[in-house]
């Protein structure tokens, strides 16, 4: 999915408020002109469960939500990740703020060596592996900007799930002096098999939702503008709808 960062607007005639004077807003992306940090993020913009918001190097990032593929691989590989990692003591979250000094990032998977409940953030030094599902707008980012910064700040795994052409892949990688090394990979079809940073195996193809048909909002099909229409459910050889553009 795209990606926008905003570029600040100064407005002179509005003072910049602090978060103890102000409601958290979104608005605040407008006129706030100093660079970004995650403590200022946290602070000042709401809680979201639509786009992510993260902080990159002075600058605030916002990322739509991803497609239905995405979301689905997300769901289900959080789920059963998150058995494999309680049995070895590790606690697994999906799209939470981890906070690695100015920065402020929202992985897909998170794997922990502590529990984050009652908390809003964990520090990255609790991250024991990170996961990226690669969107198609954003590869640049999960592919190697993410890889490249997590291993910086030294978290030991890297996971990343590839959808491209909807044929799912994984790789695993481990930190090995300063850069992510493959030690585990698995296309559809085939077991994906990791021993570390806990046991771990899945077809990667199971993770993935068969196609969705052409149509399936629960609306008549459309022809073109002006041209008769069938109503769903209309029995057999019975006249059609007629309809003056619109359904």
């Amino acid at each position: 999915m795209a990606q926008a960062a905003f570029a600040p607007e100064p407005a002179p005639q509005a003072p910049e408020p602090t978060s103890e004077s102000t409601e958290p807003s979104f608005d605040v992306l407008r006129w706030h002109d100093e660079p970004w940090t995650a403590q200022l993020a946290l602070d000042l913009l709401p809680e979201t469960s639509g786009p992510k918001v993260e902080v990159l190097s002075g600058s605030v990032i916002v990322t739509p939500r991803a497609g239905y593929d995405h979301q689905n691989v997300e769901l289900d590989l959080a789920y059963l990740l998150k058995r494999a990692a309680r049995r070895a003591g590790l606690w697994l979250y999906h799209e939470v703020n981890i906070v690695a000094g100015d920065d402020l990032f929202i992985p897909d998977i998170a794997v922990l060596d502590a529990p984050g409940g009652g908390r809003t953030t964990m520090t990255i030094d609790h991250a024991v592996l990170l996961g990226e599902i690669v969107s198609p707008g954003n590869r640049r980012k999960d592919v190697i900007d993410r890889a490249r910064e997590y291993a910086a700040a030294g978290v030991p795994f890297f996971l990343r799930v590839d959808l491209r052409n909807r044929v799912p892949s994984m790789a695993l990688f481990e930190l090995a002096e300063g850069e992510y090394r493959p030690v585990a990979a698995a296309a559809a079809g085939s077991t994906f098999q990791m021993r570390q940073p806990f046991a771990f195996s899945v077809d990667p193809a199971d993770l993935l939702d068969e196609e969705a048909p052409e149509q399936d909002d629960g609306l008549p099909e459309r022809d073109e503008p002006g041209e008769r229409v069938r109503e769903q459910g209309a029995p057999e050889g019975e006249a059609p709808h007629q309809v003056n553009g619109e359904v």
